[in-house]
C-alpha cells in the first residue's frame, strides 16, 4: 500500500458534515427499493444493471433499524447508491459471492448483529443448537470468523474490488486480540481478511464519507485519516510524533499511575526518563516520546499517535497485552483520542480515533429511513427468532457509559450517549402499530443498550472533551454526569398515550444505581412498565469481584429493591426483581462464588438462566482473563496474580454455585465444599447449601469418572 499523505489528521474539534448533507450519487434517480435486492431478478425489476455497493452479511436480511445490514443499506441508498445484499451465502466457493455481479465501488462485509463465534459456541465451548438470526433458527448457516471467510471469498470473486469490513465482529478485532476459542492472541482481522479498510463502531459517519470519496475516484488508502477506521500501512505519515507505549514502565520508574476511574484534567503522569528508543518504534517519526514523558514534552497532539506493543510482543507477553488493552480503552473518547499504531510483521495497523457522536437530528434521520420493518419476502413465512424478539421494540439511544469490564458495548458503540428525539420515537411507535402484522398493542421494549441512559450526558462539554475516565458511574457516579431521568419519564408517558398502544414494556437492562438518583423515574417504571418481573444485573455479591467488573456494591441493589417494592405496593401490584449473575469472572474464586450462593439462598433466589463469563475480544475483563493481571491497576511482572478460572470443569463448578438448588449440581458442589473446608454446609438444616449424598448410592459423576 502507498504511503499516506503527510497532511495532519483532522483536528478533534472539527464539526463533521451532517449525514444528510452530502451531495447525492448520480444513481439516486432510481429511487428507493422496496427491499434491497438479493437477486438479479430483483435488480432487473428495479432497472439496475449493477450494484454500486454489495453488503455481505452473516445474518438473514431483515429490513429493520435494529439490524445492521438494513441500517447500512438504507443509509447508503439515501446517499444515492444502488445497494444489494448477499445474505448468509454458502462460503465453500466464490460463486455465491458473484450472485449480484461485480460492485462498482466496494463490497461491505459484516459478521452480522452478533459475533459469529459467540453466536455458535456457548461459554463452555459447546455448539449451540440454534441461530436466532437465521430462518427457522437453523444452525450452521454462517462460518466461524465470518468476516475473514467472506472477505476472502469476495477477493476470490473479484480480486480488484475494494473490501470494507465492519460490524461488531470486525470492530472488536481491530487490533491484536485474545481469542478465547483458539486460546491465543490473533492478529488484527484486517491482516487475516485481506480487507482494504475496517470501519468500527456504529460507522455511519465513516461509511458515508468513505462511499462518497470512493465514488469520486479516491482510493481507499488515501482515506487513511478517516475517523472510526483502521487500515494497514507500510509506511507511517511523515512529520508526526510517536508516543511510545511499547513497554510498561519505560524508560523510568513511574511513581504513581493515575486512577483510571478519576477525572484529572492536568495531572502529570511520570518522572523524566532516558529518551531511549523502543525496539518497536518506526524510524520515520520525527520525534519519539516515551508514554510516561508525554505530559512533559511539547509537541503537536494533532499530529501524534500512540504506538502499542507489536503483535509479536503481546503474543509472547500477556502483561504487555493487558497494558495495550488499557491504552486502547483510555484512547476511546472521540474528543481527545489519538490514532493507535500496532506493528504486525512488516505492516502497521493504523487505528484512527472514534467518530464524533451523531447529533439528535442525525439519529432521527437514520431511524426515519424507509425500512419495511419485516424480513425479506424471499424467506416466506419462516420464523426468524431475532426478528420476533424486536419487531415491536424501539431503540431510543446508543452507547453506554457504564464501562462494565466484561461488556463490549462501549468498545463498539462508545461511552457517549446518542439519543433520538421524542417525535422520532413516537413516529416509530406509530409505524409499528400500522405496519407490523397482528400488532397486539404492546411495545415490547423502549430502550437500547441500557434502559435509563436516554439523554444523559456530561453537564460540561469542556470536561467531556478532556475526560479519559473509563466509567461515569464507577466507583461512584461522576458529579459532572446529568442524572435527571425526566426526559425518559416524559417519553414513557407520551408513548403510552399513542392511540392503539395498550402497554409499553421496558426490557432493556436497567442501570439501577443510576436510577436511584431519580425515584420519580423508578415509580413511573414500576407503576406502568413492569409486567410482574423486572430483570436487573447485580452480577455478583462480593466487592472484590464487583471491583473487577466495575459494578456497584450489592448495597445499591438492596436500595433499589426497597424502592421497587415500595412503588409496586403503592400501585397495588405484586412484582418481582429477577437478578442476573456471572460465574467465573476474572478475580472471582470458589470462595466468592460460595458467598454469592449463600446470598442467593438467604434471599430465596433460585436462578434459572445463569451465565458464565465469556471472554469476548477486546473487553477489559478478557485482558484480565488472558494476562491474570488487572489492567485497571498498575501492571507489574512480579506480584500477585488475579484468580482466573480457565479450566472448563472449574468454570462449571462456579456456575453450579449459581444453581445450588438443582440436584444435578449437588455432586459438584459437595466436592467443592469439601475443598473449601465448608462441609458444614452439606446437610439438611435450613442453613445447608446442599443435602448429603444418599447412603448406598454413588455420585453419578463419580461413577462416570471411575468407569
Amino acid at each position: 500500500m502507498n504511503a499516506p499523505s503527510p497532511a495532519p489528521a483532522k483536528r478533534h474539534s472539527e464539526t463533521p458534515s451532517k449525514l444528510y448533507s452530502y451531495p447525492k450519487y448520480w444513481a439516486e434517480c432510481f429511487g428507493e427499493a422496496p427491499y434491497l435486492p438479493m437477486s438479479r431478478e430483483e435488480m432487473d425489476a428495479l432497472g439496475w444493471d449493477s450494484c454500486d455497493i454489495i453488503i455481505v452479511t452473516a445474518d438473514a436480511y431483515i429490513d429493520h433499524p435494529s439490524f445492521g445490514m438494513a441500517v447500512v443499506g438504507r443509509l447508503l441508498e439515501a446517499q444515492g447508491f444502488r445497494v444489494g445484499i448477499i445474505s448468509q451465502p454458502e462460503w465453500t466457493s466464490a460463486e455465491p459471492f458473484m450472485a449480484l455481479g461485480k460492485p462498482n465501488l466496494f463490497f461491505g462485509v459484516t459478521g452480522g448483529n452478533m459475533d459469529s463465534l459467540i453466536n455458535r459456541y456457548t461459554a463452555d465451548l459447546r455448539l449451540r443448537s440454534d441461530d436466532a438470526y437465521t430462518p427457522h433458527a437453523e444452525p450452521g448457516k454462517r462460518p466461524d470468523r465470518s468476516v475473514i471467510v467472506y472477505s476472502q471469498r469476495c477477493r476470490e470473486a473479484y480480486y480488484d474490488t475494494p473490501i470494507v469490513v465492519g460490524g461488531i465482529e470486525a470492530s472488536l478485532r481491530r487490533i491484536a486480540q485474545y481469542d478465547y476459542w483458539s486460546d491465543k492472541v490473533r492478529r488484527s482481522v484486517l491482516v487475516d481478511s485481506n480487507a482494504d479498510i475496517l470501519l468500527y463502531g456504529n460507522a455511519e459517519r465513516a461509511l458515508v464519507e468513505l462511499a462518497c470519496q470512493v465514488s469520486r475516484g479516491k482510493k481507499i488508502e488515501e482515506c487513511w485519516d478517516l475517523r472510526g477506521s483502521a487500515l494497514l500501512l507500510e509506511k507511517l505519515p511523515e512529520a508526526w510524533t510517536e508516543v511510545d507505549s511499547t513497554r510498561i514502565d519505560w524508560p523510568a520508574k513511574i511513581d504513581k499511575l493515575p486512577n483510571p476511574y478519576d477525572y484529572h484534567q492536568n495531572s502529570g503522569m511520570a518522572q523524566s526518563g532516558s529518551g531511549e528508543v523502543s525496539p518497536d518504534s518506526d524510524a520515520q517519526a520525527v520525534k519519539i516520546i516515551p508514554l510516561p514523558l508525554q505530559r512533559q514534552t511539547e509537541y503537536d497532539k494533532a499530529t501524534s499517535y500512540i504506538r502499542l506493543p507489536s503483535f509479536n510482543k503481546v503474543t509472547n507477553d500477556s502483561v504487555l497485552y493487558a497494558h495495550a488493552s488499557r491504552i486502547l480503552h483510555q484512547e476511546s473518547n472521540p474528543y481527545n483520542a489519538r490514532p493507535l499504531v500496532q506493528r504486525h510483521g512488516n505492516q502497521e495497523v493504523w487505528v484512527n480515533p472514534p467518530p464524533l457522536p451523531l447529533e439528535t437530528d442525525e439519529m432521527d434521520w437514520v431511524f426515519d429511513l424507509p425500512y419495511q420493518r419485516r424480513p425479506h419476502p424471499s424467506y416466506g413465512d419462516a420464523r426468524i427468532p431475532a426478528y420476533d424478539m424486536i419487531k415491536t421494540s424501539v431503540n431510543i439511544m446508543r452507547g453506554c457509559f457504564g464501562g462494565c469490564t466484561f461488556c463490549s458495548i462501549t468498545e463498539h458503540e462508545g461511552r457517549i450517549i446518542q439519543s433520538r428525539s421524542e417525535d422520532s420515537i413516537i413516529r416509530e411507535i406509530e409505524k409499528i402499530r400500522d405496519q407490523v402484522p397482528v400488532f397486539t398493542g404492546t411495545i415490547s421494549d423502549l430502550g437500547g443498550p441500557t434502559a435509563n441512559m436516554y439523554k444523559l450526558n456530561c453537564k460540561s462539554p469542556e470536561i467531556q472533551k478532556s475526560c479519559k475516565r473509563l466509567s461515569c458511574v464507577y466507583p461512584n457516579i461522576c458529579k459532572h454526569l446529568n442524572t435527571d431521568h425526566s426526559p425518559t419519564t416524559k417519553l414513557y408517558r407520551k408513548a403510552r398515550a399513542v392511540p392503539g398502544v395498550k402497554r409499553v414494556a421496558i426490557a432493556s437492562g436497567l442501570r439501577y444505581d443510576l436510577a436511584l438518583k431519580d425515584p420519580e423515574y423508578i415509580e413511573e417504571l414500576v407503576t406502568h412498565h413492569v409486567g410482574g418481573y423486572l430483570k436487573i444485573a447485580p452480577e455478583h455479591s462480593e466487592q472484590n469481584t464487583l471491583s473487577k467488573m466495575m459494578k456497584p456494591s450489592i448495597s445499591a441493589y438492596d436500595d433499589f429493591k426497597k424502592l421497587f417494592d415500595k412503588f409496586s405496593k403503592k400501585a397495588g401490584k405484586e412484582q418481582y426483581l429477577i437478578p442476573y449473575f456471572i460465574a467465573a469472572h476474572p478475580g472471582c474464586d470458589e470462595e466468592e462464588m460460595l458467598n454469592l450462593s449463600m446470598w442467593l439462598k438467604d434471599h430465596n433466589f433460585k436462578p434459572d438462566q445463569v451465565q458464565t463469563f465469556y471472554p469476548s475480544p477486546m473487553a477489559l475483563a478478557t485482558a484480565m482473563y488472558y494476562s491474570e493481571r488487572n489492567p485497571l491497576q498498575k501492571l507489574r511482572y512480579k506480584g500477585e496474580k488475579l484468580s482466573v478460572c480457565k479450566d472448563i470443569e472449574q468454570r462449571r463448578v462456579q456456575k453450579a454455585f449459581l444453581r445450588y438448588h438443582d440436584e444435578k449440581n449437588w455432586p459438584l458442589l459437595r466436592e467443592a465444599l469439601k475443598r473449601l473446608g465448608r462441609e458444614d454446609l452439606i446437610g439438611t438444616s435450613t442453613r445447608s447449601l446442599v443435602p448429603p449424598a444418599q447412603s448406598g448410592k454413588r455420585d453419578s459423576r463419580q461413577s462416570r469418572r471411575r468407569s
